[in-house]
Formats: C-alpha cells, structure tokens, sequence
C-alpha cells in the first residue's frame, strides 16, 4: 500500500490510518463528529495526496485532452478549468476528472489508483502529437480546505494575494522558500472549499501552517470518513463507488456539468449523444431517505417495488445533519421520481422502507 508522504506529520496528531483504493489515508483524529462539523460549519484541512494526479504537456495538448474527455477544453484559459469524464468507445465511464489549465500544461486530479489507468487511456491516443503524460504526484502533494471559513484560513498563509472566485479557477504563487504552489477553487462536499498543491518538499510546512489557522477559526484537521458523511450528504458521487464502468454519465447525476453536446468529436461522444436523443436512461442515481429509526444500508442492499427489484444501494450513512439514515442508490427510469416510495432489503433477508427525495440532501 502507498504511504502517505506526509504519514508522519499525521502521526503526530493521533490519526488512525486506513485505505482508499489501496493507498493510505487517515481515517480520522479521533472524533469523526468534531471533524464532519469542522468541515459544515468552519473549515476541515484534509490531506488528499493519495489523489491522481498528472499533468498534460506539449504544443498540441489542448486539441489532444478534447478529443479525449466529455467537457470543452479548448474554451478554457489559463486559470480556469471545469470538471469532465474520461469515456471509451461506448459511452462508460473510465473515470471523472478535474480538469485545470496552467500556464503551460492542463492539470488532472481524480480518484486514488488510477493514474496506470488515465496514463494508459491517454497515451493509446498519442499518434503523431506532441503531448506527454507527466505523473507529478511524486513533486506535488495536494491539501483540502474545505467549509465555510476555507478562504479566510487560505489567506493567512499570506501566499495569494486574492483566492480564485468561480469553481475551478486557479492561481498560482511563488515563494522563495516553498516554491511554485497553485491555489484552486474546488468545492468538494457542498460547502466552499479550495484546493492546494504544493511542493512536496513543502506540503508538511504548508500543512502546519494551515492547521494553525484553521484552529484559529475553530476548525482542525479533518479524515476521509468525515468527508465521506459530508460528501453522501451533499449527493456527490464518487468514482469507484456510486460510479464505475458500468455506467453512462447520463445515469449518474453528472451530466449538467461534465459533459458539453456543442464541443465536437470526442471518444464516446457518439453514444452519449444518442442517449440525449433518445430522451432518459434506463436506470439513475437517486437520494434516498430512509425511516427515522433505520440503520444505514450496505453498498449493494437491494431495492424494491411492488414485488420487483429496481435498483441497488451505492452509498449510505447516518447523516449527522438529519439524523436519518441516506443513501445513494440507482433506481430503474419507471419509479425514481421524488417521493417514490421502495423497500430496501439487505443480504440478510432484513427490509425496510424508503423514499426518493431530491439532491443534495444538505445544502
């Protein structure tokens, strides 16, 4: 399992490790609750250095990168970016992407463990183009600021003049000490939020640094599973979990900001734009909300109604913010409408009762 590069600084604040798709992650600091409500209310710093992360160089890496994903890059200036999908031939998902154009390169972050596969993806397209795929997490680490106080907490570095206003707008900074570091505007759960990749010979002072402040506005360091409870309750869905290779943008909530119908040719795009025509999919991801006093649902628990089976559970928690069982699940086109009423059953033969209701469950 990859280690964190910065496992030992966690360590000294008591995390309890664990993994996310085979790397390293802290899992908590020893009170979920204090950091789910750090992340809600002031702000969490969370260290996701586990993320991909590879940047796209050469003369003709903006022509290559929008022939390859479902968004517009060739749109993008430098200090701006969107969010996209990677797709092959049929229109599945092979991965969701945040995608950031630098001055001199286009900057990819995704999930944990698939950089072999995003490199692999890209490059089974390089012909005669000047375009290389360039892994940069070993030189860049990447820390989260995320809740209502994040820019305050940003600015006390005194590394940026102002913070990036829209999603996914960047800037960057140059110190003597630290180096080139890249401040973006990446809302990850529902709540403000910047993202911040730094040299990895100075993430650990950056990080310290951060702490401090956040402490100040009465936040603190902050792991996967609080971010996991504030994710669900945002109705983000997560690549590997609520979205795999099995699935069409269309079905996963993803759409109205990943994929762009004006932008020309690009792997998938002739499928994806079929389904557009054809009108709706046969399955979609959905919100549900289960009986006040339910246990959350297991990842696979089956959903049914009126005595067939329609659809499956994805993710699921106990939100802290409604004190109720939630849950992402995909439920069949002909009962996934808000307020559909569903039994969910689990492995074990135990049922209970659910309803459809709209995304995000917090806001």
């Amino acid at each position: 399992m990859q280690t964190l590069d910065l496992h030992e600084f966690h360590t000294g604040f008591q995390a309890n490790f664990g993994e996310v798709n085979g790397t390293e992650s802290v899992l908590d600091y020893g009170n979920v609750r204090a950091e789910y409500d750090a992340l809600r209310k002031t702000v969490g710093i969370l260290d996701l250095g586990f993320r991909g992360r590879v940047c796209v160089v050469g003369a003709d890496r903006v022509r290559f990168l929008n022939g390859q994903i479902t968004n517009n890059v060739k749109t993008l200036r430098p200090g701006t970016g969107c969010y996209s999908a990677l797709t092959n031939n049929k229109g599945k998902l092979e991965a969701d992407l945040n995608v950031h154009a630098l001055a001199e390169e286009l900057l990819l972050d995704f999930e944990p463990s698939l950089t072999a596969k995003v490199t692999e993806r890209l490059e089974k397209f390089i012909v005669a183009d000047d375009v290389q795929i360039v892994d940069v997490s070993p030189h860049y680490g990447l820390l989260s600021v995320q809740g209502p106080q994040s820019i305050k907490v940003v600015m006390q570095l005194g590394l940026f003049s102002a913070t990036p206003e829209r999603a996914y707008d960047s800037v960057k900074a140059t110190d003597g000490t630290l180096g080139e570091l890249y401040l973006i505007n990446v809302p990850r759960f529902g709540v403000p939020g910047l993202d911040l990749f730094v040299p990895i010979a100075a993430v650990a002072a950056v990080a310290d640094k951060l702490v401090a402040a956040a402490k100040e506005a009465g936040g603190g360091l902050c792991g996967w599973t609080a971010a996991e409870w504030a994710r669900i309750e945002a109705g983000v869905p997560r690549f590997g979990i609520d979205m795999d290779e099995s699935n069409l943008p269309q079905e996963t909530g993803i759409e109205s900001r990943a994929v762009s119908y004006t932008k020309g040719c690009y792997i998938g795009q002739e499928v994806i734009n079929r389904i557009r025509s054809v009108g709706q999919v046969t399955r979609a991801l959905r919100g549900l909300r289960l009986e006040a006093s339910a246990h959350p649902p297991a990842r696979g628990d089956k959903l049914w109604h009126e005595g067939k089976e329609v659809g499956y559970i994805t993710s699921a928690i106990r939100s802290p913010a409604l004190d109720a069982a939630i849950a992402l699940a995909y439920v069949r086109k002909e009962c996934n409408g808000a307020g559909a009423r569903l039994v969910v059953r689990s492995a074990q033969g135990d049922s209970g009762a659910a309803t459809i209701v709209p995304l995000p469950f917090v806001s």
